[in-house]
């Protein structure tokens, strides 16, 4: 009777036993499964990481280039305004040179050598302007005007034109 007590025993250990590892095999499935969906939702989180970081990466550098064009943009407009600067400054002189020597030639009464009313004038463009200018100034229709100044300034005019010519 003990033999058969210590079967039951043991036939009802092994059935615990066994249910109890058929529940730690469930638990052990169910964990799997769990961490297998974590791990698909790692990578899908990864690879979206990876497309946002390289949009990123485009965008960044579609950034700085447009950050560079700009600055190329302003120095190439810097020096286009120092340049203009300087020729302000030149006309500036030359216009306050003009003026001072009106007031010379207004004592004097003595016509200006035509060269001197061209003087810094460096292409056909810049004669041109000048000459549109200095026919404003002395034209004998205004209150400065003279005519042998206009004379003397179309000789000078037409000389400098053909050299540039």
């Amino acid at each position: 009777m003990r033999i058969e007590t210590d079967e039951i025993a043991f036939a009802q250990w092994s059935h615990e036993e066994a249910d109890l590892l058929e529940r730690g095999k469930q638990a052990l499935r169910k964990e799997k499964k769990e961490l297998e969906r974590q791990r698909r939702k790692l990578e899908r989180e990864k690879r979206d990481f990876a497309a946002v970081k390289h949009c990123e990466d485009k965008r960044m550098e579609k950034e700085k280039q447009l950050f560079e064009m700009k600055w190329r943009i302003l120095e190439e407009e810097l020096k286009k305004l120092a340049d203009e600067k300087k020729q302000v400054e030149r006309q500036r002189n030359f216009y306050k040179y003009l003026a001072d020597h009106e007031i010379k030639e207004e004592k004097n009464t003595a016509v200006v050598r035509g060269e001197l009313f061209f003087a810094g004038v460096e292409d056909k463009q810049a004669l041109k302007k000048r000459y549109k200018d200095l026919l404003k100034i002395y034209h004998p229709d205004n209150r400065s005007g003279d005519v042998q100044t206009i004379q003397e300034i179309n000789r000078e005019y037409d000389r400098l034109q053909a050299i540039y010519q």
